[in-house]
């Protein structure tokens, strides 16, 4: 089912962040995630919250974190580099006479006696971002879900229509049904009365005999009740509430075979119509049950 949810908030330093979610058809549910770095560590929480929600569709989440400014580097001497560096200053000195003493920003400024250092956040304020970060991740979940409801609501309607469709269908297939045989027998008379060219006539007991058989070969009433058990079946997953998506998929398998079979034991151009009218709803039906959670 497809769907889009977008969400912005903002973290405990001020720093904005925008989820932006989106939903696509697919057969199973796959989760993908697009996260800058840092919170990337957050990633197995946030898929399993996704996969508690959903149970089908390729579901693309990323997260996008305004530029936040950091703190200015801070310089911080090295104890055992400034040590060196003294006492190498106060060894030179002291070997030319009348130097001054060695001065400090001279020092200071000798390789490897600064380094600058980049405060990292503490735990506490680290583990404040994640949690703001997962509450808007949770909020697009609900965003989502409420998109692809709502498409489900559309979705049910076309798929009601589309069990109407076969159920009718289904009716104009049965009262065809009930004519099979009286075709079987003017058929096979009229062959037979062909072949023959009158010169005798088969006896009427041989006659519905023959026309008993082919009719026990065609008969269709098995198929059609299967084909009417198969809608009711749809309809109550339909009106259930729970996932139904892959239970709609292989009803629309069951339901193609039933009509395979029924236009295979057609004895008539208008049953033969209404099997090839079947198939084209059944694959409207198989196309559209790909949509459904």
């Amino acid at each position: 089912m497809t769907g889009f949810a977008r969400q912005a908030g903002t973290l405990p330093d001020g720093t904005g962040f925008v989820w932006e979610l989106r939903s696509v058809n697919g057969r199973g549910l796959d989760v993908r995630l697009r996260l800058p770095p840092g919170p990337d560590q957050l990633e197995p929480r946030l898929r399993d919250a996704a996969q508690s929600r959903f149970k089908r569709g390729n579901i693309s989440a990323s997260l996008s974190v305004k530029r936040e400014e950091r703190p200015a580097p801070r310089l911080t001497p090295d104890p055992v580099a400034l040590e060196q560096a003294l006492a190498l200053a106060l060894e030179v000195a002291a070997r030319i006479p009348g130097c001054p003493a060695p001065r400090a920003e001279s020092i200071l400024a000798m390789p490897g006696v600064l380094r600058s250092e980049t405060p990292e956040p503490r735990e506490e304020e680290a583990e404040a971002r994640n949690a703001a970060l997962s509450a808007g991740f949770l909020r697009a979940l609900e965003d989502l879900a409420e998109a692809r409801r709502e498409e489900g609501e559309k979705l049910s309607g076309i798929l009601h229509a589309l069990l109407d469709e076969i159920a009718a269908l289904v009716e104009r297939a049965a009262a065809l049904a009930a004519e099979q045989p009286a075709a079987h027998r003017a058929r096979l008379s009229a062959a037979l009365a062909e072949l023959l060219d009158g010169e005798r006539r088969v006896p009427e007991e041989r006659l519905a005999i023959e026309v008993a058989l082919l009719a026990q070969k065609s008969d269709v009433r098995e198929e059609l009740d299967r084909l009417a058990a198969h809608v009711a079946a749809a309809r109550a997953l339909l009106d259930g509430g729970e996932p139904a998506g892959r239970r709609l998929e292989f009803l629309a398998q069951e339901f193609g075979r039933e009509a395979n079979t029924l236009g295979a034991k057609s004895a008539s151009l208008g049953l033969t119509g209404i099997s090839l009218d079947l198939k084209a709803a059944i694959e409207r039906l198989r196309e559209q049950a790909a949509n459904v959670e």
